[in-house]
């Protein structure tokens, strides 16, 4: 079955595509928008919400936490990088958070792709470095988790008798991303759920491929999710006008930077999705439905479905034949694109009996009143970049 999540805008929300530059109408992530767009995830019937981890995010573990008594079901996937904290704090923190919240937490953990980035946190290892510490990192945390004082030696992390009060229950799974060789060889072992962004179905199924042969090799079976951005809409046109629109407001001096820092990442994933476009705005259609405009200015996960309900719902199954069962997505902004995609591709996708349970709709008193006074149509207007 699918699972549907969110993303819960922790380093701010806008009509436009954050990039390197200045973002018109920018709403703050205070504690009141987070809390709408958590409720209204909720009552739309997304199983979790994605928190970020990096520089310009809040802290996820708190930003999580606080959202915890305004809401009742939604589930919180928190991500953090090993590089910051100890892994037996970090068991200890998840359990706490398993417990508190009744079985709420999911953890994604983000080693890190940014040498520039990470070194802000004091962590100087390279690339690949970084990846044997996550491997250490996981098995100190589940160690810890296990219920018996956990003793371990390794290249980075030395444990005598690490262990919590309470072993989470459930055990919150990892969700693990990156595609590097030094990133799926760690998924193989450490992962319950392998991410990939949202590249083209052709390259999807060969890197689900490469993983679920590394993970037979250690004797596991990983779940896949994929992270995508969403534009849904009644009619495709409308839906494409709102790509139009938002690739006329990016300023070509943002995404001329933007891409000079893509291009020189050293995340392989990032350079797979600079590599679908060029930074060339007359190559962003790279797969039906498939629209790269966000990776023009934006790192991590480029690319967009756009079109209409049934067109999005259709490209869902397809990924979802690939293998794909998590669908983390997201839209600008993602108040208002949470209804347009809860409303129109949810009730698809359950009427082909593609995700569990009943479809919920948004409860009066939790802020807002009408999915449709926050999905505005759009005119039709001749496409861009298509």
């Amino acid at each position: 079955m699918i699972h549907l999540h969110w993303f819960l805008p922790t380093a701010g929300d806008s009509r436009e595509i954050a990039g390197f530059g200045a973002v018109a109408g920018r709403r703050p992530p205070s504690f009141e928008y987070l809390t709408l767009v958590a409720r209204a995830a909720e009552d739309l019937g997304f199983d979790a919400v994605l928190t970020p981890t990096g520089t310009y995010c809040e802290d996820s573990w708190i930003a999580t936490s606080s959202l915890l008594a305004a809401t009742e079901r939604l589930r919180f996937l928190v991500a953090f990088r090993p590089g910051t904290i100890t892994p037996t704090l970090a068991a200890h923190m998840a359990a706490t958070f398993q417990q508190l919240s009744g079985g709420r937490v999911l953890l994604n953990v983000v080693s890190g792709g940014d040498d520039e980035e990470q070194r802000r946190y004091g962590d100087w290892l390279g690339h690949d470095e970084r990846y044997d510490r996550t491997d250490e990192f996981l098995t100190v945390v589940r160690g810890a988790w296990s219920g018996t004082p956990f003793t371990f030696t390794g290249a980075h992390y030395r444990v005598e008798g690490a262990i919590v009060s309470t072993p989470p229950d459930p055990v919150p799974p990892i969700f693990f991303g990156g595609a590097s060789a030094a990133a799926v060889r760690v998924a193989a072992r450490q992962a319950d759920v392998y991410l990939t962004w949202g590249e083209p179905p052709d390259m999807v199924a060969e890197r689900l491929r490469t993983v679920r042969d590394l993970a037979d090799a250690e004797g596991r079976t990983l779940g896949f999710g994929i992270r995508l951005h969403v534009i849904a809409r009644d009619r495709a046109e409308d839906a494409w006008a709102e790509a139009d629109r938002l690739l006329a407001a990016m300023d070509p001096e943002v995404v001329a930077e933007s891409q000079r820092r893509m291009t020189a990442s050293q995340s392989v994933g990032q350079q797979r999705m600079a590599s679908l476009h060029g930074g060339d705005m007359d190559r962003l259609l790279v797969s039906p439905n498939l629209w790269a405009g966000f990776g023009l200015v934006r790192g991590g996960a480029g690319t967009a479905l756009v079109g209409s309900h049934e067109e999005i719902a259709d490209r869902i199954a397809e990924y979802h034949d690939l293998g794909i069962d998590h669908f983390i997505l997201s839209g600008q902004p993602h108040l208002e694109e949470a209804f347009w995609f809860g409303e129109g591709v949810t009730p698809l996708l359950a009427a082909r009996g593609l995700i569990d349970g009943p479809v919920r709709g948004w409860t009066p008193g939790h802020g807002v009143t009408s999915g449709d006074s926050l999905g505005p149509r759009v005119d039709a207007r001749p496409g861009t970049g298509r």
